[in-house]
């Protein structure tokens, strides 16, 4: 649930049991000191102990990541259900530790009855679950120990894998595809969108060891970074899409439709590689039983693919380092009736183009994207799931955001398991600052008002005020508003704190550092302060480990020989920007700009000085995206 907006709509799960984090402990959202360190749990400090994670930010010189070679064979033929796969994984332990059992993931079995999920499951959402057909370690044939139906089994090694050794896993599975499915499954008899579709070895990292969190459904995933050949194998005349570079072209391909596929790679125009008349002759295809379609993508985390016999299929391309004109391809693959994805790529390369160059102003960093019509709204690396809309501007802003997700968490390693704020609030930061690009402020802001703020803001329950800290698999209620815009709020009043050229800096900066691994929070917060050249932490402590929320108070005015003091209270806690809006007695009105730095310190109280001049009538605030809790007192008349 990628494109959060609503837990009550979107997420339709029953109450899930609220761990109230002891994070909360770690910062009080009323605090008039002017700085603190920073919580930090008992495995988060031993990490920082051992010299794995660096206290300016950068990870540690004992830092280290496993990694793994997969090469995987799937194989379907609908409207059989059936999936088949085989796969061999190369996994080498970079850790310092003796490994004596590995942890497989087998995500799909989310669908067996029993499994632990946040949400009810239909008849058509369950299945039989993955079965494992045959099991190897080294070459050597082994029963599957993998116990009962988790998503996270535990697996003995017949011999322990050393530190800097490797093993070669080898799995033969299968497993019916689902009805209905939020993430993946059928997209109609004849389409299947396949993700978590093989067995995979679980994160072993250097604060947590193994990643054992089960997937419920409503979190999402953390993976290592790993090299992959994927093979897919179909019937003729159904068309492959998948994450990463499509190696045989001329071999699954008709020369004409392998001509045009080749064409755009370096062409803007978007060409229509296969139309609805192309699908009904049966002739894109090489005309054989099956054809196999072989991609392979290197240091990525994931891989997706789809596949179908009658979508239409438009591509080109778009240039996304403007310093060395390099191009990605950006594809869509839809049913032909479905009116907004005509516009997709032509989205794709306004999306590709303006991340680029303004925000994170990161090029790209991966050869393809492909925007699939399905119905998850959802992200995977270079590729896109996503609903129809029937309004076209709103279709455009689901998919900036999905795309935005290249970022964070695929270009960085992020832990969406547990810390889903660090790749959520993101794309909610990015899909709001390019929706201002598109839509114009007043638009973008008011759908960001309406769909990130409005309904959190206006929520009393306590678990909305657990601190964003909080670990995302600890969260039920409270998951989304702390993931998303909570999360964005923070990062929107650190940009306007620091100016965006800081900003900026202090983003790539951390950016450059964890790329293609695995950050955590503090390595967040120790790198912003560390590359600012100012200490944060007062800031941070604020947003992430307190109870806070935005309800500001105007108290008083003052009116003295250098203008009037305008007393301000906060009652909620957060340190968010200030507008003050000054109504004169001449009818003329400007506002006033602080930033949240007016708040370092003292987070209870601040207050300003309208310079003294004209005669002030009112002052009010005026929040914008920082919607207030109780705007009664808001607006103050001078006496």
């Amino acid at each position: 649930m990628t494109f959060w907006i609503n837990p009550d709509s979107y997420m339709k799960t029953p109450s899930f049991r609220l761990a109230v984090s002891a994070f909360a402990l770690a910062g009080l959202a009323h605090t008039a000191t002017a700085q603190t360190t920073l919580y930090q749990p008992r495995d988060i400090k031993r990490a920082f102990d051992k010299g794995t994670r660096a206290a300016d930010g950068r990870p540690g010189p004992k830092y280290w990541q496993n990694t793994a070679r997969y090469n995987i064979t799937v194989q379907a033929a609908p409207p059989a259900r059936d999936i088949k796969g085989r796969e061999t994984i190369t996994y080498f332990n970079n850790s310092p530790d003796t490994l004596k059992s590995l942890v497989i993931r087998l995500i799909q079995n989310i669908h067996k009855p029993g499994v632990s999920r946040d949400g009810d499951a239909s008849p058509d959402y369950l299945t039989t679950g993955v079965a494992i057909d045959s099991f190897a370690v080294g070459g050597q044939a082994r029963p599957y120990n993998g116990r009962g139906a988790a998503t996270a089994q535990t697996i003995a090694l017949p011999k322990a894998l050393a530190p800097h050794d490797s093993v070669r896993l080898s799995f033969a599975w299968h497993f019916p595809i689902s009805l209905e499915s939020g993430r993946e499954g059928m997209l109609d008899k004849t389409t299947f969108f396949l993700a978590y579709f093989y067995p995979r070895i679980a994160v072993y990292d250097d604060y947590n060891g193994w990643d054992r969190l089960p997937f419920v459904d409503s979190k999402e995933f953390y993976n290592d970074f790993n090299n992959y050949t994927l093979r897919v194998k179909v019937p003729a005349n159904y068309i492959v899409w998948a994450t990463g570079t499509l190696q045989n072209p001329k071999q699954v391909l008709q020369p004409a439709f392998a001509k045009k596929l080749d064409k755009s790679m370096t062409s803007e125009a978007i060409m229509h590689i296969a139309t609805a008349a192309d699908l009904a002759k049966k002739n894109i295809t090489a005309q054989q039983p099956f054809n196999t379609w072989v991609w392979k993508a290197d240091d990525i985390s994931d891989v997706t693919l789809a596949f179908s016999d009658h979508y239409v299929w438009d591509a080109a391309s778009v240039i996304v380092d403007p310093a060395t004109k390099r191009r990605a391809s950006v594809q869509a693959a839809y049913a032909d009736s479905t009116v907004d994805f005509r516009s997709s790529v032509k989205f794709s390369q306004n999306a590709l183009s303006w991340f680029s160059r303004n925000w994170p102003g990161v090029p790209y960093p991966f050869p393809k994207m492909t925007v699939i019509q399905g119905f998850a709204d959802m992200e995977y690396p270079m590729m896109v799931n996503d609903s129809p809309q029937k309004d076209l501007q709103f279709a455009q802003l689901v998919q900036d955001h999905e795309i935005a997700h290249t970022y964070f968490p695929f270009y960085m390693g992020i832990n969406e398991s547990r810390y889903a704020f660090m790749d959520e609030g993101w794309a909610t930061t990015f899909e709001l600052l390019i929706g201002r690009a598109e839509n114009g402020v007043a638009a973008a802001d008011e759908f960001y008002r309406k769909f990130r703020v409005n309904r959190w803001i206006n929520d009393r329950s306590t678990a909305e005020d657990l601190p964003v800290i909080t670990p995302s698999s600890e969260l039920r209620a409270g998951y989304g508003n702390n993931s998303y815009g909570k999360a964005s709020l923070s990062y929107l009043a650190l940009k306007d704190m620091l100016g965006d050229e800081l900003f900026k800096k202090c983003l790539h900066a951390y950016m450059d550092r964890w790329h293609g691994k695995h950050p955590i929070p503090w390595d967040y917060f120790n790198s912003m302060s560390n590359a600012s050249g100012q200490d944060l932490t007062w800031f941070f402590n604020n947003w992430f480990f307190s109870n806070g929320y935005i309800d500001l108070a105007i108290s008083k005015l003052d009116k003295t020989a250098k203008g009037t003091t305008v007393s301000l209270k906060n009652v909620g806690g957060f340190a968010v920007p200030v507008d003050l809006k000054v109504t004169y007695a001449d009818g003329s009105t400007e506002t006033l700009h602080r930033s949240a730095d007016i708040w370092r310190a003292n987070q209870q109280q601040a207050s300003f000085v309208i310079p003294a001049g004209k005669v002030v009538q009112a002052v009010a605030l005026d929040h914008g995206l920082y919607m207030d809790a109780d705007p009664s007192n808001d607006r103050l008349t001078a006496q």
